[in-house]
């Protein structure tokens, strides 16, 4: 193990499941997963989107997009909507349950993190949060 803790896109790999492992039990209760989580937080932070869209930004298949909206849907978290620009596409938008929901899951998301950066104190997750951010930014956009 000593060998693939020294590699840091392996650490990386490893804390991200490990911290999806923690959401999905949390959200588990709710029925939704990581994915769903991630496509509410998205809308949270638009008017709107274009399925296509969804699938570009968030880095899902345009088939996975669809099921998901539609379990969206049917929680009432999510709604599509004629596009204003085209009348002919949808665009999919959070609603005020959907906004609920999110406001609901903040304290979750914030023992997932205490429990992943415990041995971290404020300052050096703080620093790890920038660093993550940059990193981001370049190689997810």
């Amino acid at each position: 193990m000593r060998g693939l803790h020294a590699d840091t896109g392996y650490l990386l790999y490893r804390l991200g499941l490990r911290s999806g492992q923690l959401f999905n039990t949390f959200l588990q209760e709710s029925g939704l997963r990581l994915r769903h989580y991630a496509l509410l937080r998205f809308l949270a932070t638009s008017e709107g989107a274009l399925q296509r869209e969804l699938s570009t930004r968030l880095g899902y298949d345009p088939s996975a997009i669809v099921g998901l909206v539609d379990d969206l849907e049917k929680l009432g978290f999510a709604e599509r909507r004629p596009s204003p620009d085209d009348r002919r596409s949808r665009i999919v938008v959070l609603t005020e349950d959907g906004r609920g929901f999110l406001r609901d899951t903040d304290e979750a998301g914030l023992r997932v993190t205490n429990e992943l950066l415990g041995p971290l104190d404020a300052a050096q997750r703080e620093t790890l949060h920038t660093l993550l951010q940059l990193v981001a930014e370049d190689g997810l956009a």
